[in-house]
């Protein structure tokens, strides 16, 4: 093996499934993990606590003006490893590809990162501005890392690793997560009548929602598509022969550049509002929020990125994709952002996750020209 695919290796063996899914026990191993690869190449590294014994790692490698700074971002936790058809900590190889959970999710762009920042070191590189790698945590549940990491952090862009496919990533989408809640009235199953099924309301809300998708469908942004509403969650009822006094729903809004938050709340709203024999309300507060990553084209890390890919042979028009990610609150800092990584988003998350060897090795090669070429 390659060291780029090494170390690859070596992270997915790592347990690190976020610590809020059930036996999840967190990043902490990846943190020590990453910063003895840089203590070991004389790399100035510390931590950041977010959670008790789950900190993000940071590694600064210092430029000819430190008054600049280039931040190259990746987080250390995965999703749950429930209903995987693999070993999920073994990193087989095979065809070409490695598998297990995480590789292509995203510590193949974490591995990326953290060699290239080494090749530097070693070849005794100084970059035009300082570059600051961050591998934080959360990621995967509330993002609370990249948020600890953007309290006080000034630079002039980034790159976040998630599997991409080696396309430049300047539009993602955001996401608005809350709760619907109906109120009934209970009764006795033999007298339905005499009370209001607060499940059979809540399908009026469903359907009302469901028509609002067909309306988001004829609202298209270039790079995304058009937004999403989905229904992830429904909770009612407690016995077979009461009629139900609650119903509660949980949704998923996928927000598109452009859009704010309050406002598809405020739409929510308006839309029960339209059903005034229901008793709905959205509660507070929201689950979470998160708006969308819109980076202008123009932008000097777009830009420098481009030029790069269409050196190296790859597809080099920058492009949109529809999930979120931690650029986006880099992004909302100040920070110019892109998302950039090998593997694709079709293969994260999965029973089988995997990531192909080639890419990682080419983005590598990318993040390498990267460091070298920004200016």
């Amino acid at each position: 093996m390659s060291p780029v695919v090494q170390t690859l290796a070596d992270l997915v063996r790592i347990n690190s499934v976020n610590a809020s899914y059930e036996g999840g026990p967190g990043e902490r191993e990846v943190a020590r993990y990453v910063q003895h690869f840089f203590e070991q190449r004389g790399i100035e590294t510390w931590e950041q606590e977010v959670f008790p014994g789950r900190p993000n790692v940071l590694a600064r490698l210092p430029g000819r003006d430190s008054r600049r700074r280039l931040v190259l971002e990746a987080h250390t936790d995965t999703v749950s490893v429930k209903g995987m058809t693999i070993a999920p900590f073994d990193p087989v190889i095979a065809d070409g590809k490695m598998f297990g959970r995480g590789a292509c999710d995203t510590k193949a762009g974490l591995a990326t990162m953290m060699h290239a920042m080494a090749f530097l070191k070693a070849e005794g590189i100084t970059p035009e501005c300082d570059v600051l790698l961050a591998a934080v945590v959360d990621e995967e549940f509330s993002y609370r890392g990249v948020v600890k990491l953007c309290e006080d952090l000034q630079a002039e862009a980034a790159i976040v690793a998630e599997p991409t496919e080696m396309r430049v990533v300047i539009a993602t989408k955001g996401v608005l997560r809350c709760r619907i809640l109906v109120h009934g009235k209970s009764a006795h199953s033999s007298k339905p009548q005499l009370g209001v099924n607060a499940i059979t309301q809540m399908a009026r809300v469903i359907a009302a929602i469901e028509a609002d998708n067909e309306r988001m469908r004829g609202l298209q942004h270039p790079l995304v598509g058009h937004g999403t509403c989905n229904v992830g969650v429904i909770q009612g009822g407690t016995q077979v022969n009461f009629v139900p006094d609650r119903c509660a729903i949980e949704i998923d809004r996928r927000l598109l550049p452009g859009e704010r938050a309050k406002d598809a709340v405020r739409h929510y709203r308006a839309l029960l509002a339209c059903l005034p024999e229901v008793k709905a309300e959205i509660e507070e507060p929201l689950l979470l929020v998160d708006e969308a990553l819109d980076t202008p084209f123009e932008t000097q890390v777009v830009q420098v990125a481009s030029s790069l890919l269409r050196d190296l042979g790859l597809e080099a028009a920058p492009c949109g994709v529809p999930f979120g990610c931690d650029a986006s609150k880099l992004s909302r800092a100040g920070i110019p952002s892109i998302v950039f990584g090998p593997g694709s988003i079709d293969r994260a998350h999965t029973a089988d996750e995997w990531v192909e060897l080639d890419q990682v090795e080419q983005a590598l090669e990318f993040q390498r020209r990267f460091l070298l070429a920004y200016s």
